[in-house]
């Protein structure tokens, strides 16, 4: 959708129309949003994943903000274009059905409810804005490719302080300084949230190091540091997280193999099952040191502790569902689990169950049949507009992140139904940021170049983007 706005006239009524559309397609304020946008969601895991309230009390002032600057360079530019997601009617639904719960005092807990409407419209200011200023679009210049090397980075960052505060620090401190309940890792108080957040990082990595010719030097320094991401996630301990690589790998197999099996070289899957590979023994030369602690194998056992965890999981879920049934017309309120659940809790724990550790159940539990619907909905859509075409976008760069995008978000939802990041504030807003790009093709740039893959590896044969 564009409408054109109010803008002064050229200076020189000679000036040519290329030169015009230059100057309507960019502007420096949309660049200043950009920059904003991706500094925002790679500093909010830093901050204990936003959990604090002044932790996502900044990532909203931030949100608008960068919201500020986008409406700027829009008027700058004389145009307001809006790359239209389908997502954006359950989005603003959900959004709707929540407010409508706080006005009319549906809600269990007002207050709680209220906090939740305004991270949700945080999440929506971040959803949009990544559709704007993240899409393949010719004034967006080279922002995935930017996007993919960020992200590259930020997940090896962020899995070298979880290992080195493993190797070097007292259990359960974060920083060498702050001392937290749980199971920490990383910036993260609860290991789980961080293997969700590097469930859509390392997708992302993986397809910029796939679709990008590079000195051999620094694709092994990324390699590296992909396979340091997947050591991290197996020493964390989460038995969730190591199924969503499975999941991940295998649809990311099947999607090479289906859409690029004439181009695909076969060296290209002897590097994934190296890199595998080169992370296992790296993951068993850890334990053999001692420097792994017993969480690590938290994600193979099979003994009475797992079938204690997945049974106390069952009952709650059990419970969910009768305060499903209790509550089926507008649910609960949106935020107002823990305060609502213990009244349902049918079994002896010490344990306070803030969450249902099912982010779709606890969902359906606060906004009833209504979300259950706009949940369904969102779900047919995403899968219809990430695979829609999925061939042809792989033809070029862009079209590589938008998969990794897709393949984040999908691992993410899978790992939702056994647990909570879409709670985690950092973890939200990188969820929504992968359905933007994964959603928000908009139009490619006129004959844009593709990606050539080739066996040889001199300047005429690299993979061009």
């Amino acid at each position: 959708m564009t409408i054109s706005l109010p803008s002064n006239p050229p200076l020189h009524s000679g000036e040519s129309s290329s030169k015009d559309r230059s100057q309507v397609s960019k502007s420096v304020f949309h660049t200043l949003a950009r920059i904003l946008l991706i500094a925002t969601i790679c500093g909010a895991p830093w901050a204990f994943g936003a959990m604090q309230p002044w932790a996502w009390a900044a990532l909203m002032t931030l949100s608008v903000l960068t919201l500020i600057l986008w409406a700027a360079g829009c008027a700058h530019r004389g145009v307001l274009k809006i790359v239209w997601s389908p997502l954006y009617w359950p989005f603003l639904a959900f959004l709707a059905l929540a407010v409508v719960q706080l006005v009319t005092n549906l809600s269990y807990d007002h207050v709680a409810t209220r906090e939740a409407v305004v991270k949700i419209v945080t999440n929506f200011n971040f959803f949009f804005l990544a559709g704007q200023l993240l899409n393949n679009q010719p004034e967006n210049g080279r922002a995935l490719d930017w996007f993919g090397l960020i992200t590259t980075l930020l997940a090896v960052a962020l899995c070298l302080l979880g290992i080195a505060q493993m190797l070097w620090s007292p259990w359960r401190v974060i920083y060498w300084t702050y001392h937290v309940m749980g199971a920490p890792f990383g910036p993260y108080v609860n290991h789980n949230n961080y293997a969700g957040l590097m469930e859509m990082l390392l997708p992302i990595s993986i397809v910029y190091i796939l679709s990008r010719s590079m000195n051999i030097i620094l694709q092994l320094l990324l390699w590296s540091g992909v396979s340091l991401v997947i050591i991290s996630i197996w020493i964390s301990g989460s038995r969730g997280a190591s199924i969503v690589l499975v999941i991940e790998g295998l649809l990311l197999a099947g999607i090479l193999v289906a859409h690029r099996s004439r181009r695909l070289p076969p060296r290209l899957f002897v590097v994934l099952l190296g890199v595998v590979l080169a992370s296992a023994v790296g993951f068993s030369w850890l334990v053999s040191r001692g420097s792994v602690t017993g969480r690590s194998w938290d994600a193979l056992e099979t003994g009475g502790s797992l079938q204690s965890k997945l049974g106390d999981r069952w009952r709650v879920a059990v419970d969910t569902f009768h305060l499903i049934r209790s509550h089926p017309g507008m649910g609960i309120g949106v935020g107002c689990f823990e305060y609502a659940f213990p009244s349902y809790l049918s079994f002896t724990t010490d344990l306070h169950w803030a969450h249902a550790h099912d982010d779709v159940l606890e969902a359906v539990a606060e906004t009833g049949l209504p979300g259950f619907v706009l949940i369904l909905a969102a779900i047919t859509i995403f899968i219809r507009s990430a695979f829609r075409d999925m061939g042809k976008r792989l033809r070029h760069g862009w079209g590589w992140i938008q998969m990794g995008a897709t393949l984040g978000a999908v691992g993410l939802f899978c790992h939702s139904f056994v647990d909570f990041n879409l709670r985690v504030p950092a973890n939200a807003t990188w969820f929504v940021v992968c359905l933007a790009i994964a959603t928000h093709s908009g139009p490619a740039q006129k004959d844009p170049p593709k990606i050539a893959w080739d066996s040889s590896r001199d300047q005429s044969s690299e993979l061009l983007n």
